[in-house]
């Protein structure tokens, strides 16, 4: 793949700068890659964490990410957005690491820091029965999800937490959005076979 490639014209002003800033990367800038560590680091992190459910993992896998975003920031190309172009080497990897485990974990997740969940309710303002059903409904739904196939896990793990669109999803996971579509309707139906108790 040679370098250069469309320009930033109809890009949003955070993904233009995440291009010009990988431009420096392939030229070199540790500074421009530590800036894009930083500003993603979170999406990465809480992406793969979600998808191990290890956090002894997170890191290590996390790192391995940034690491081929260096070796590949001399050949990239920015025909998508740039976090599409992240998220299929994020995917890339924690498939692999799927894979090589064959691993079913069953540890619920801590929140890592600066992820996006949808907030539970304020728990000041709950009764303690209520607070305690909430925090376990949320450990139920992440245990739900870990037990999910790979490709219906990272679809909702896109979807619900990090909130991209359909589009999105189908160019990280390589497929059409219909079937990106049929994903997410088996991935949420067999969340709600599982989590049945709570919805009666």
């Amino acid at each position: 793949m040679a370098a250069g490639g469309p320009g930033n014209q109809g890009r949003s002003e955070e993904d233009a700068e995440d291009v010009r800033l990988m431009r420096q990367v392939g030229r070199g800038d540790t500074r421009a890659f530590e800036e894009l560590i930083q500003k993603h680091q979170a999406l990465v992190a809480g992406t793969v964490a979600r998808m191990l459910g290890s956090n002894s993992d997170v890191e290590d896998i996390a790192q391995q990410v940034f690491i081929r975003v260096w070796k590949s920031a001399r050949r990239y190309v920015p025909r998508a957005k740039f976090t599409t172009w992240l998220l299929k080497i994020t995917r890339n990897l924690v498939f692999n690491e799927l894979r090589r485990t064959k691993r079913h974990a069953h540890v619920p997740l801590q929140s890592e820091p600066g992820a996006e969940d949808p907030p539970l309710k304020d728990e000041m303002n709950l009764a303690p029965d209520a607070s305690l059903l909430e925090l376990e409904l949320q450990r139920t739904i992440e245990e739900a999800i870990l037990q999910l196939p790979e490709t219906q896990r990272l679809a909702l793990v896109l979807r619900r937490y990090e909130q991209l669109s359909y589009e999105q999803i189908a160019e990280i996971l390589d497929l059409s959005v219909p079937a990106v579509k049929s994903v997410l309707f088996r991935a949420r139906s067999e969340l709600r076979s599982r989590l049945s108790k709570y919805l009666t």
